[in-house]
């Protein structure tokens, strides 16, 4: 799929591939310097609503992609041993650099079959019941957790709502705020309103370059404010749920650089960059004891845009 901002590199993408059938190395090397150089600078100067279209690409990596590249040794646990297990919720146990730690975090699927296995990464109230029985289990022996946010929001069925959505979300927030361990949470796509929230609770946010978070859609906010969905890249720009705007005011820790062309270009590369991201936080969280903890997670929530215009 060639995203709107895209299409000046699928120009030089069909001249290279014509180029390539008639072996002129040297108009070839020049021409992929010259898509190499643009793509750079497409890159550099994305939009907010370009930045919304990457985060959604269904080629992204997902949390199963980061957890196997990242972490060792991951054993999944299932079930929130009250109704059942939520495949739109993942989690376990696994290893970082020889450091036990907990991870939890939204599935999406690959493809059709897989994303109506997964709900499209909207987890059921089971699923953040299972993330907050992952959650207490890490706190129990002392285990760091680490989140992975990617979710358009939680499932908003008849079901769900029959099943307490809106309570298993709310229990979520109130235990992350007080849990005695470091907590590290990742948007590495959408972060879609509470139900990324669900599992966002932390020490430190950190966010993906081309990754947003917002407490609804931009399409929903143009819905809302001007009763025309079709306004949704002003509603983008208007709503400052990118990972810069979000540093910015302080809702974010820090903002992982994504390789040029985006997360799912170099898959391991940018698992790279992620495992040294969650190493930095991790050795600062750690030095603090269980009181420090959870005041600095309450000061964070505390200060957020704090002397910040949000005009």
């Amino acid at each position: 799929m060639t995203l709107e901002f895209e299409k000046p590199l699928a120009v030089l993408d069909n001249r290279i591939k014509e180029l390539e059938k008639k072996s002129s190395e040297e108009e070839l090397k020049q021409l992929k310097e010259e898509r190499a150089e643009l793509q750079k600078k497409i890159y550099r100067e994305l939009e907010p609503w370009d930045r919304v279209q990457i985060a959604r690409l269904g080629v992204r990596p997902t949390t199963l992609d980061y957890i196997y590249a990242i972490f060792d040794d991951f054993i999944e646990l299932h079930g929130d041993r009250t109704y059942g297990d939520d495949a739109a919720m993942i989690g376990g146990i696994a290893m970082f650099h020889d450091t036990p730690v907990t991870v939890i975090g939204h599935q999406r699927g690959k493809d059709t079959k897989d994303n109506i296995y997964r709900n499209f990464g909207m987890a059921h109230p089971e699923g953040y019941r299972k993330a907050l029985r992952l959650m207490k289990q890490a706190e129990k022996f002392k285990r760091p957790i680490i989140c992975f946010i990617d979710t358009k929001g939680a499932y908003p069925g008849k079901a769900a709502e029959e099943r307490g959505q809106s309570e298993s979300i709310a229990r979520n927030l109130v235990e992350m705020a007080g849990l005695s361990v470091p907590v590290i949470s990742i948007v590495i796509g959408e972060g879609g309103s509470g139900g990324a929230l669900g599992i966002g609770i932390c020490n430190h946010l950190l966010m993906l370059e081309n990754s947003t978070y917002s407490v609804i859609s931009p399409e929903g906010a143009a819905a809302l404010l001007w009763k025309d969905s079709t306004q949704a890249k002003r509603a983008a720009e208007t709503m400052r749920i990118t990972a810069p705007d979000l540093l910015d005011l302080d809702v974010a820790d820090r903002v992982i650089e994504e390789v040029v062309g985006g997360a799912h270009e170099d898959v391991e590369r940018q698992s790279e960059k992620i495992a040294e991201a969650i190493s930095d936080s991790l050795s600062e969280l750690t030095q603090l004891s269980a009181d420090e903890l959870i005041n600095q997670r309450y000061e964070k929530y505390r200060n957020i845009g704090s002397g910040q215009s949000f005009n």
